[in-house]
């Protein structure tokens, strides 16, 4: 019903004619990793797939998606033309949460205030303004997790719902991973993608926004540590395996095809060019 409120209220964008996906976590882990949802949508993008990224600031983490976006010159708007011409020419558009969801603005300032895991965070995902068909969700906890395949698998979307078992709103790589999707159930551990565990200190995120962009653009550049890559990679992956319907290492595969002919890094400039 929450649910069905916010979409009620919310600004919808009509971008099923690009037939996108939307990468993203709920966030309210606890974790601090860096952005990896935000870099597997740009890292998805370069690999073919039309990414609508609907973010939001920060709530439990120090950095959100829409803080990096916007450092790194990210123009938010809610047009549909300007959104429509960010898919076309870079693969994706940013939908920064706030401009979709007038009924939340009063809710923000309590959120941050709260700075816990909210019926907001839960609900993220579920109220992207495009409703795409395509849809890879990280969640909090296994309960989440499965509350969100029992209402996705009521619709007509291809998706797959997430969670580390160790906590993690996405893959992590620090251990196995719960999968929830239209096509099965199971767990996917690092060898599923031909790659090693890797420690939670590999995957921590920057203490600043300037801090997370640079590490940000670093992995886009080529530059990100191979524990980085892999774990972007792996997400972006089981994106791309969601929406063509192919294996997890398939997906895993074309990712990183992506992010090292610097695929990935071209669509982050060129929305860089059109925001300005």
């Amino acid at each position: 019903g929450f649910r069905d409120a916010l979409l009620d209220l919310c600004l919808a964008v009509d971008l099923s004619a690009y037939d996108p996906v939307d990468l993203c976590g709920t966030g309210g882990d606890g974790k601090d990793t860096f952005n990896i949802s935000t870099l597997a949508s740009f890292i998805a993008a370069g690999a073919g797939l039309k990414v609508t990224k609907h973010g939001n600031y920060g709530v439990s983490s120090t950095c959100g998606s829409s803080n990096v976006m916007e450092f790194l010159g990210i123009k938010f708007s809610s047009d549909s033309g300007f959104l429509k011409n960010c898919i076309e020419e870079t693969g994706i558009c940013v939908l920064h949460a706030p401009l979709f969801h007038p009924a939340m603005k009063n809710v923000a300032p309590i959120r941050k205030e709260l700075a816990v895991k909210t019926f907001f965070n839960m609900l993220g995902p579920m109220v992207n303004p495009a409703f795409p068909k395509n849809q890879m969700v990280g969640v909090f906890n296994l309960e989440l997790a499965r509350m969100y395949g029992y209402l996705y698998q009521n619709t007509d979307k291809k998706f797959t719902v997430l969670h580390a078992l160790d906590g993690y709103d996405e893959i992590s790589l620090t251990g196995p991973t719960k999968t929830i999707s239209n096509r099965n159930e199971g767990i996917l551990q690092a060898s599923d993608f031909g790659v090693e565990e890797v420690n939670a200190q590999d995957i921590t995120g920057g203490s600043t926004v300037a801090e997370s962009a640079q590490m940000f653009l670093n992995i886009l550049q080529g530059k990100g540590t191979a524990a980085q890559n892999h774990v972007v990679c792996a997400n972006a992956g089981v994106a791309i395996s969601t929406v063509k319907e192919i294996s997890p290492k398939e997906g895993f595969e074309l990712a990183m095809e992506s992010l090292k002919s610097g695929r990935a890094m071209d669509s982050l400039k060129k929305l860089q060019q059109l925001s300005v």
